[in-house]
């Protein structure tokens, strides 16, 4: 199976370098992206959340078979939304501590944009749970390597047109929260696409939000076991 993982926020694709073993081991192809905006020499204020969906799509495009989509943190909305536009060519989706967004609802619009991006905030702005088991070391690596994300992705709205998108089976990898106490956000607007999902497992791996760097071997096995 062709795996699409796409990062979150501030990340580029070798964000998932240490958590690819384990899926490759299990006989899949992995292709990390890095989304546009994020790449070396690109102009981030220049890229809209339009921009990455496609990205994606014309990813998906590249590959005869259906796909798995893999997305962390602020790419689950960004998968979501290019598995809209290939309803018949995604055969799962794996969402790692993220989930869907409905239409027209931003992913982050709190986030301080400077010059048209968002850099990687202070770690004071996260709670606890996000930053759990991330270290110094882990948090000095991360800083290093983060790029400012462009506005476009945390102040756009979700565009989706196709409601057969809720029908692709999905994997929600619970890691900086549990199961139960997603559920107890559900009644917010923010997790109506979520609930609507027709076909969805969860898996925890406790740990924060960025497992691919403080548990990345226990990540791709929960990768590889969801695509099955």
């Amino acid at each position: 199976m062709d795996v699409i993982l796409v990062p979150g926020f501030w990340l580029r694709g070798d964000s998932w370098d240490a958590a690819l073993p384990p899926i490759e081991a299990a006989e899949h192809r992995t292709h990390p992206i890095t989304r546009p905006g994020l790449g070396h020499g690109d102009d981030p204020s220049a890229v809209t959340l339009a921009d990455q969906v496609a990205a994606i799509v014309a990813e998906i495009d590249r590959h005869p078979d259906p796909v798995v989509l893999v997305g962390h943190s602020g790419a689950g909305p960004i998968v979501y939304g290019a598995a809209d536009q290939r309803i018949d060519r995604v055969a799962r989706i794996v969402y790692v501590d993220t989930w869907p967004l409905p239409e027209g609802m931003a992913n982050n619009d709190e986030l301080p944009v400077v010059d048209g991006a968002v850099p990687l905030p202070d770690w004071a702005i996260f709670d606890d749970a996000d930053v759990r088991d991330l270290d110094e070391g882990l948090r000095a690596r991360m800083r290093a390597d983060a790029v400012p994300e462009p506005a476009g992705t945390a102040r756009d709205g979700q565009q989706l047109r196709d409601e057969r998108r809720r029908g692709i089976p999905t994997t929600l990898i619970a890691t900086s929260r549990t199961e139960a106490e997603y559920r107890e956000w559900f009644e917010s607007p923010f997790f109506s696409e979520l609930r609507a999902l027709e076909d969805v497992t969860w898996v925890e791996l406790p740990t924060g939000h960025w497992p691919q760097f403080t548990r990345p071997r226990e990540l791709g096995e929960a990768i590889a076991a969801a695509i099955g």
